[in-house]
Parts: C-alpha cells; sequence; structure tokens
C-alpha cells in the first residue's frame, strides 16, 4: 500500500508550533488549496519534510463529482502542490462545490445514482491521468440524502473505487454522523465496506445540534467516533489515522490527549 503510516494531524497555521513538537509524528495532511503552486512551502512543512514526517496534499475545491468536467487548472495546482511537498499521495472528496458558475462554499453530496457514478469515475480519471502520485478518495458527512437514490452507500462508493483504482480515504466521524442522522447502523455500513482498500482514516469532533450531528471539526472527538474507529481497526487495521481540527483550538495538553486517545483506539503508538 502506497501511503503515510502511523498517527498523523491536520496541519494547520494556527497549530504549526504545537505540530513541530510532536516527537513521534509520522505525517501530517495540508489543505492542498492553502499552498501556493509555485512554493516554497509554509516553513513549517519544510521543517517536518525534513523529519521525515510525509505531507499528504487533501484538496476541498476540485468538485469531483461536479457534472462539469473537472478543470484542469485546478487539478494541476493539486500535481504541483504534491511534486512541491514530496507527497506519496493525495487526497479528495466525493462531493461537488460547484454548479453553473456558482460555488456552494461547502462539500456537497451527490445522488447516490449510475449517473453520479458516472460522472465521479470520468473526473477522477481526468485527474488521476495528471496526478504525480495516487489518489485517495473520502465520503462526505452529509445531513440529507437526494430522494433519486439508486445505490446504498457501501455499493456506491465500492463502484467508484473499483472503476477507478482510486484508494480510500475513510473519515470514521463521516461514518458515525451519516449513520446517526439517518438512524442506521455504522458497523454495518463498516462491514459492507472494502476496508482493503483503505489509505488513510480521518477522525474528527463534532456536536449534535437541533436533533443533527454535524461533523464540525471545532469540538473533541466523541467518545462513540473513538469506539468505531476500535472496531473499524479490530476488522482491519490501517496503515494510518489522522485527526483532523480545523478551530477552537484546545490546549495543547487537550490536544495531545486527544492524540493519544486516537492513537489507543486505533492500535498506533502515541506521537506525543
Amino acid at each position: 500500500m502506497t501511503g503515510p503510516a502511523g498517527v498523523g494531524i491536520g496541519w494547520r497555521p494556527e497549530i504549526a508550533g504545537f505540530i513541530a513538537e510532536l516527537p513521534g509524528l509520522r505525517f501530517v495532511e495540508v489543505i492542498a488549496e492553502a499552498v501556493a503552486a509555485t512554493g516554497p512551502p509554509p516553513h513549517g512543512l519544510t521543517e517536518l519534510r525534513e523529519r521525515g514526517v510525509a505531507v499528504v496534499p487533501h484538496g476541498v475545491r476540485l468538485s469531483l463529482g461536479g457534472a462539469e468536467p473537472v478543470e484542469p487548472a485546478r487539478v494541476a495546482h493539486l500535481a504541483a502542490v504534491a511534486e512541491l511537498v514530496g507527497a506519496p499521495l493525495v487526497s479528495e472528496h466525493i462531493a461537488f462545490v460547484r454548479a453553473g458558475g456558482l460555488e456552494a462554499g461547502h462539500l456537497l453530496p451527490l445522488p447516490r445514482t449510475r449517473e453520479a457514478v458516472d460522472v465521479v469515475c470520468a473526473n477522477v480519471a481526468r485527474a488521476q491521468a495528471e496526478l504525480p502520485v495516487p489518489i485517495a478518495l473520502e465520503p462526505i458527512a452529509a445531513l440529507f440524502d437526494w430522494p433519486d437514490d439508486e445505490l446504498d452507500e457501501a455499493a456506491f462508493l465500492g463502484e467508484i473505487l473499483d472503476r477507478t483504482g482510486a484508494l480510500l480515504l475513510l473519515d470514521v466521524a463521516n461514518v458515525h454522523a451519516n449513520a446517526r442522522n439517518r438512524g442506521t447502523d455504522p458497523l454495518a455500513l463498516l462491514a459492507a465496506l472494502p476496508l482493503e482498500r483503505i489509505a488513510y482514516l480521518h477522525v474528527a469532533g463534532g456536536a449534535e445540534r437541533d436533533g443533527l450531528y454535524h461533523d464540525t471539526h471545532t469540538d473533541p472527538v466523541p467518545p462513540q467516533v473513538l469506539d468505531l474507529l476500535a472496531e473499524l481497526c479490530s476488522r482491519h487495521h490501517p496503515p494510518a489515522v489522522l485527526l483532523e481540527r480545523d478551530g477552537h483550538y484546545p490546549p495543547a495538553a487537550d490536544l495531545r490527549a486527544e492524540l493519544d486517545a486516537v492513537a489507543r483506539a486505533a492500535g498506533f503508538p502515541v506521537v506525543t
């Protein structure tokens, strides 16, 4: 399997100093669109690379599920960032962020139809043709399902992975959120997913508001997500797991404790 190994954390400028002091860190993920394609990379990332810490560019704007062909300039940017940081792979979402010239500003879910599978596969193929490294695809958390779904989540994702040969970036918090909001069993989804295709896992915090669980990335990782992470890792141990935190950063001691909890749940050595 090509890709990162061990426990990582999403690199953000606000916590770059904290990340730099993690002695056992094996990899980080950086938002690809936040890095200039012409370089140089942010200083903190360069220092991590010099320590042998792998850097994975994580795209959020390709819109692989958009009806329009993926924009070549955006693919070229992702490819250039991958080269710039010496990435072992890149990742993006199975979602769309624009349509008809309008930018949503969010990752939006796709109808799980055979037509949508065709659209995603075509856009992934266009991206793969230009990328210097493999791509891992991440299913998103969604607060609603489209009424014309033809496939369940596992079948939809499995067909995309089979047809594209892409790896899977599975967000355990998204699995929890979707199951919580749909009233379904997250373990049933894990049983149906191709866990052997996992390149790495995401874990993040969330909060419940107005009867819905929101994947906020700004709250602590709840015990239910850690339990689901442990269950997944007992079924198939993944190469790597990464904590995402995108705001409301807690004190360093709390963030170290959260990283340790993720490592223990996944069966990896702690990195703090």
